[in-house]
């Protein structure tokens, strides 16, 4: 795992709610292997960024919405045979830091939208969603975060990136 520049963040940066480009503070980028125990290290990850900027007591929030977006990555969003030690990794993790936002975008290979029970599972219909058998871990990200939602990846990168947005206060 390890940290890339704002270059690799751009196209992660559609989408999301409109904030000054130069007020970015900070971002941090890690690949997570095709397997389950990648959860871990995308929470370690997490918790050492998160010191680094000084937002520790953020962490337990942030930490369970990185936990959910990454696993329904790697449960959900991975094609037939992905696996681990391919030369790019399929699943990235990326924290974004603004002064007031903290964002965590992972991305994945996968053009579906989230979904649960076979539904698309809409940041919009959140309560709608609550009592289907999957996509709980879903209502887990709308419950913790300020807000949340995907995108397709456009230009060269295929996929979609699943995001959360963290309010900071003073």
């Amino acid at each position: 795992m390890g940290t890339n520049g704002s270059t690799m963040l751009q196209p992660l940066r559609q989408g999301l709610p409109p904030v000054d480009p130069t007020a970015v503070s900070g971002s941090a980028s890690c690949a997570l292997p095709a397997r389950f125990e990648a959860v871990r290290g995308a929470r370690s990850f997490t918790r050492s960024t998160l010191c680094q900027w000084g937002l520790d007591e953020r962490f337990d929030d942030v930490s369970l919405v990185v936990s959910e977006l990454v696993t329904n990555a790697l449960r959900h969003a991975l094609p037939e045979g992905a696996r681990e030690g391919e030369a790019d990794s399929p699943v990235r993790l990326h924290l974004m830091r603004w002064s007031t936002r903290l964002v965590c975008a992972v991305r994945d290979p996968s053009e579906d939208c989230p979904a649960g029970e076979g539904e698309p599972f809409s940041p919009a219909r959140t309560e709608d969603n609550f009592d289907l058998e999957s996509g709980r871990g879903l209502f887990l990200v709308d419950s913790y975060s300020d807000s949340w939602g995907w995108h397709p990846l456009a230009g060269r990168l295929t996929g979609k990136v699943v995001w959360a947005l963290f309010l900071l206060h003073d």
